[in-house]
């Protein structure tokens, strides 16, 4: 998108009390680097963020101990007036706060070109009604409450940030600086997202359907045993045989026993466990190294550059090369 000298665009971040205050801090700082990047830019532009607090007062106290200092409070701001982006950042803990922000939320979304949730904010557009027959994703570990007290709420539980139309929710904490560099390139180019990203030392950028946590956590056995020895296995040899009769046999197990007890202990099936961890081993060798992408399909058992490519659209939404381009280390 190529941008243009227009008014500044308006940021609101709504801080609920005892979240992280670093969500809001760094969301900020990345609005505010943009800025300064802008200057310098022949088409200008810029952001103007205002920090609002859910409650009475402006001070917004976070889970740390920290407190931060709000410029206005969610009672003192206009509803009615056409911002752009709205980014809530928590869930409220207080019914205090929640109603003040999910009345104010029902009545400003209408006039919004964006309407953002970073973490459990989600929960916060939800109750407003805000994402329901939408998709939407928050941090892993609240997903299922998030899909079980709004059922109208198309929960993906795996990527980092999700877009359906303006709205935008991303997963837990630092994600939603993935996302914020994501609307920064769509408002002002990818050079200036670039060069903020380079700037902060900051991935540029993940994409949205990015895993929100190792596939080599996900799929573990909780408990000690051949199950958990047998994975462990299977991440130090994922060019061998990895089928559910080759793994059956090296734990001494009917194929149909093994897939039955492995699912048991891990919430997996063995086929999608290893899916995973190949998947795993080829993103992070994408990231850190320069091999090509036979070898690297060859290296975590995935055959050939081809099925590697399907691999990643499938899950991930991106071709290899598009992911080294964007999260590569190197």
């Amino acid at each position: 998108m190529t941008p243009s000298n227009a008014s500044p665009k308006s940021v609101v971040l709504l801080v609920p009390d005892e979240g992280l205050l670093f969500e809001a801090a760094g969301l900020a700082d990345i609005f505010n680097q943009t800025n300064r990047f802008l200057k310098e830019a022949p088409a200008g532009g810029s952001y103007q963020v205002t920090v609002v607090s859910a409650l009475s007062h402006r001070v917004i106290r976070g889970r740390s101990g920290l407190n931060l200092l709000a410029d206005v409070c969610v009672s003192e701001l206009d509803p009615e007036r056409s911002w752009d982006t709205l980014i809530v950042t928590g869930r409220g803990v207080v019914p205090e706060e929640k109603q003040p922000l999910t009345d104010w939320l029902k009545l400003a979304a209408p006039n919004a070109r964006r309407v953002i949730s970073v973490c459990s904010g989600a929960f916060l557009l939800a109750e407003a009604g805000l994402l329901d027959g939408k998709r939407a994703t928050t941090h892993w570990n609240a997903a299922a409450d998030l899909a079980r007290l709004h059922p109208r709420v198309h929960v993906e539980t795996d990527p980092i940030y999700v877009q359906d139309g303006r709205f935008w929710t991303s997963a837990g904490a630092s994600s939603g600086f993935d996302l914020a560099l994501a609307l920064v390139e769509e408002d002002f180019g990818s050079e200036i997202a670039r060069r903020v990203a380079q700037y902060l030392v900051l991935f540029l950028r993940r994409p949205g359907g990015q895993s929100q946590f190792s596939r080599f956590l996900e799929g573990q056995s909780a408990r000690p045993g051949p199950i958990r020895d047998l994975q462990v296995w299977a991440l130090e040899h994922l060019e061998e045989d990895l089928g559910v009769d080759s793994l059956a046999a090296k734990v001494a197990m009917s194929p149909r026993n093994f897939a039955r007890v492995f699912a048991r202990q891990t919430g997996v099936t063995p086929a999608r466990f290893v899916e995973q961890i190949r998947l795993e081993a080829a993103r992070q060798r994408l990231e850190q190294g320069r091999e090509t992408l036979d070898a690297v399909a060859s290296t975590c058992g995935l055959g050939t550059a081809l099925t590697l490519r399907r691999t990643f659209e499938r899950h991930l939404g991106v071709t290899p090369s598009e992911y080294r381009a964007r999260f590569g280390m190197i």
